[in-house]
């Protein structure tokens, strides 16, 4: 099985116990300080999608368990919500409310959406997007764009503690049953991205969270639209 598959099956496997990396329990559970701290991070991130306001048409990419999609559905006139994995998505409907949701079980690296929409928002992805796919993904999100559309995107920075407690490397994952699976996981560095997404033609603002996340939104470069 290559990597990219392996990851797919890895989410797929881990849909039920997604959560308890997010809400800090289980093997994720490093004591009330830690979670004292990542929920005040998550709040800063919440705050800035609140901000940028993600109205319109609103396109999720790898859109999990709904975390973000339910903070998406507040703004979003119609919301389509992409993932490969139906155990999520499953997961996903019941948590997203919204009149006009509408989800899409697809392989991101071959899917391409068949209309255009005003904001494009992905978390927890980038980073498992490999290398030698980085340009065509960026490619497929200019792609998805309408005019004057906007991209918003947050990540995991490179701590270890935000990880499970048993974790010893970045691309190799456990699940609570003792399954293990590999991955791709790629950590940026704030400044290093937005270079990256300048040199092809977006305009880009990365930021981080003192600890634990990375955020950013970008549109197109006038000559790129």
């Amino acid at each position: 099985m290559d990597l990219v598959n392996e990851q797919i099956e890895y989410y797929r496997a881990r849909a039920g116990e997604y959560d308890e990396w997010w809400l800090r329990q289980g093997r994720y559970d490093r004591g009330p300080e830690f979670k004292a701290q990542w929920d005040a991070e998550i709040e800063q991130v919440r705050a800035s999608v609140e901000a940028f306001a993600p109205r319109g048409s609103v396109l999720e990419l790898a859109c999990g368990t709904g975390n973000w999609s339910v903070e998406l559905a507040r703004f979003a006139d119609r919301l389509t919500l992409v993932d490969s994995s139906p155990e999520v998505l499953a997961l996903n409907r019941s948590r997203v409310q919204h009149a006009r949701a509408r989800h899409i079980q697809a392989d991101l690296f071959t899917w391409r959406p068949t209309e255009k929409y005003d904001v494009v928002f992905f978390s927890f992805w980038l980073s498992h997007v490999p290398f030698a796919a980085f340009d065509a993904f960026w490619d497929s999100v200019r792609n998805a764009l309408a005019p004057d559309g906007r991209i918003f995107f947050i990540d995991s920075l490179d701590d270890e503690r935000s990880t499970a407690r048993d974790q010893t490397e970045p691309e190799r994952r456990r699940l609570n049953d003792g399954r293990e699976f590999h991955i791709v996981k790629i950590y940026y560095d704030p400044v290093e991205l937005a270079d990256k997404l300048r040199a092809r033609g977006w305009r880009a603002d990365v930021r981080a969270t003192p600890n634990y996340f990375l955020f950013g939104s970008a549109t197109l470069m006038p000559r790129m639209l």
